[in-house]
C-alpha cells in the first residue's frame, strides 16, 4: 500500500469516502480517519496499521478501554475518546439489527458474540436479558474467572435478571482452551442455576459454552440443543 504522503490528493482516505463511500476503504484508513493526525515521524495512515497489527481484530481493539487505547504511542486522550466512541455506536448498531427478531437461537447469539469471546483469556459468563418476545434486552457481563465457584455466580447472575424486569436469560460463557464440550463444573453449575430459576419463576431458556470451530466439531455447546436443559 502507498504512503500517505505519496497517494495524489483525491486518494487520500477522507476524499476517496466522500466520493466512494466507508465500504471502498480498507480498516486502516478508516483508522486513520478517526485519528485524523499521526506524529512525529509517522503518518497517520502507518499510526492505524501498526495499531491494527499489534491487536490483530477489531474486535479486539473495541473492548480496549480509553486509558489502553490512550497508552499507544501517537493516540492519546483524545484520540482515545474517538475511537472508543466510533466501536461503540458499531456495537450499538448490532444490537439494533438484533433487536427486532428473537434472540434465542444459539446459532444466531455465536455468531453475534463468538469473535469477541474467542479472545478472551480468562472465563467470563454473560447473561443475555430477554423480553417476553424473546427480544435481547440487554447483554450483561457478570463474573469473570473459573466457574468452579458456582455459589459465588449464582446471585451475580440473577440480580441483573430482576432488575431488567426480564422474561427469560440466556447463559453463555467462554473455554479459553477452544474445546465448547462441558466439563462436570459447567453441568453441575447449569443444574444449580436452572434450579433456581424455578424458584424464581424466571425462565432459564439455554446455557451456551463458546469455543472454537475445528472440522470435527461445531464452536459451541447449546445445553438445550443438547437435550439438557
Amino acid at each position: 500500500m502507498a504512503r500517505l504522503k505519496e497517494l495524489p490528493p483525491d486518494e487520500l482516505p477522507r476524499e476517496r469516502l466522500q466520493r466512494h463511500g466507508a465500504g471502498s476503504l480498507s480498516n486502516s484508513e478508516l483508522i486513520a480517519i478517526l485519528l485524523r493526525t499521526g506524529m512525529e515521524g509517522t503518518h497517520v495512515l502507518d499510526l492505524a496499521e501498526q495499531i491494527l497489527a499489534r491487536y490483530r481484530t477489531l474486535t479486539a481493539i473495541a473492548r480496549c478501554t480509553v486509558h489502553e487505547l490512550s497508552q499507544i504511542k501517537g493516540v492519546g486522550p483524545a484520540k482515545a475518546v474517538q475511537l472508543a466512541a466510533a466501536f461503540a455506536l458499531g456495537h450499538r448498531l448490532g444490537y439494533e439489527r438484533i433487536a427486532t427478531e428473537p434472540f434465542d437461537n444459539p446459532l444466531l447469539i455465536y455468531q453475534f458474540l463468538a469473535a469477541e469471546m474467542r479472545l478472551l483469556e480468562a472465563e467470563v459468563i454473560r447473561v443475555i436479558l430477554l423480553n417476553t418476545k424473546l427480544h435481547l434486552i440487554s447483554i450483561e457481563e457478570v463474573s469473570k474467572g473459573s466457574i468452579n465457584e458456582t455459589i459465588a455466580h449464582i446471585p451475580a447472575i440473577f440480580k441483573p435478571v430482576l432488575l431488567a424486569q426480564a422474561y427469560g436469560f440466556i447463559l453463555i460463557h467462554n473455554h479459553p482452551s477452544g474445546n465448547p464440550e462441558p466439563s462436570n463444573a459447567d453441568n453441575q453449575f447449569t443444574r444449580r442455576v436452572a434450579e433456581v430459576a424455578q424458584l424464581m419463576q424466571v425462565r432459564f431458556l439455554d446455557h451456551m459454552i463458546c469455543g472454537s470451530p475445528t472440522e470435527t466439531r461445531l464452536g459451541y455447546f447449546s445445553y438445550r440443543e443438547g437435550g439438557m436443559l
